[in-house]
């Protein structure tokens, strides 16, 4: 039975992964923000005040864990806060910095520090493909710098991470699940999107996922993906071209 940590599980993408992960058998641990999450179950462990913006967040969760080896861990908490040019927040970009970029630094060093990464383990950072710099085009235009440019320092942070774990035997993958019709795009306007840009369920997105970490090992490790390929990502084929495969391994 894989045990299966879900950093960020109380709602979208990640409380569809704990419920497809159970699905097939796993255990699973699920970590939630504040002291409001799901009564546990037999088959999934919910850990309360795990706030990855928080600096002791992994010391907590790795005492939580106690000696419990991990298989896989998901960090999928977000936060994504909309800007303009002519309206920047700094708060807001300091929000997403933190929980993007600086906060599974310290989730991931506290549970290779505690021992419950092993060889073979996996780690995978939700990141998206906003954070590619490479796909960012004229047509979609500037704004919303702390959330793109949070995502591609966790691109970075997920590539250094590989880098450091790599003699451990862990593999670190850095992953766009796809737009989804969650009520995080919904609360920042972009479910006038969804239709147009292919956004899919918190569970078809879960699903894609969990199909590719089964084949995520340490010959990609520090590698940048988008497990439903293409489809949802506006400027693909105008900066990659056509006949893109999927999975498709997204530039930097």
């Amino acid at each position: 039975m894989p045990t299966v940590l879900i950093v960020g599980a109380t709602r979208g993408l990640g409380a569809s992964l704990a419920k497809q992960y159970v699905s097939q058998g796993a255990r699973v641990f699920a970590t939630g923000r504040s002291k409001n999450v799901p009564e546990s179950t037999k088959d999934i462990t919910y850990i309360p005040h795990i706030d990855v913006a928080k600096e002791d967040a992994g010391e907590r969760l790795a005492k939580h864990m106690g000696s419990v080896g991990l298989d896989t861990v998901i960090v999928t908490a977000g936060y994504f806060g909309t800007e303009s040019f002519d309206e920047p927040s700094w708060e807001k970009e300091v929000k997403m910095y933190t929980t993007s970029a600086i906060g599974p630094v310290f989730i991931v060093r506290a549970l290779v520090k505690a021992g419950l990464l092993k060889e073979g383990s996996k780690v995978i950072l939700v990141s998206s493909e906003s954070g590619s710099i490479t796909l960012r085009h004229e047509s979609e235009g500037g704004g919303n710098y702390g959330h793109h440019a949070s995502k591609a320092a966790e691109n970075m942070v997920g590539k250094l991470l590989s880098l450091d774990l790599k003699e451990k035997g862990v593999a670190v993958g850095i992953v766009h699940p796809g737009f989804m019709r969650t009520e995080m795009t919904k609360g920042v306007g972009f479910d006038k999107f969804w239709d147009d840009g292919g956004a899919v369920t918190p569970d078809e997105a879960a699903e894609s996922l969990i199909k590719f970490i089964d084949t995520f090992d340490m010959e990609n490790t520090g590698e940048y993906w988008a497990p439903r390929g293409p489809r949802d990502i506006g400027t693909a084929q105008a900066v990659l071209g056509k006949d893109l495969s999927t999975p498709l391994q997204l530039p930097w």
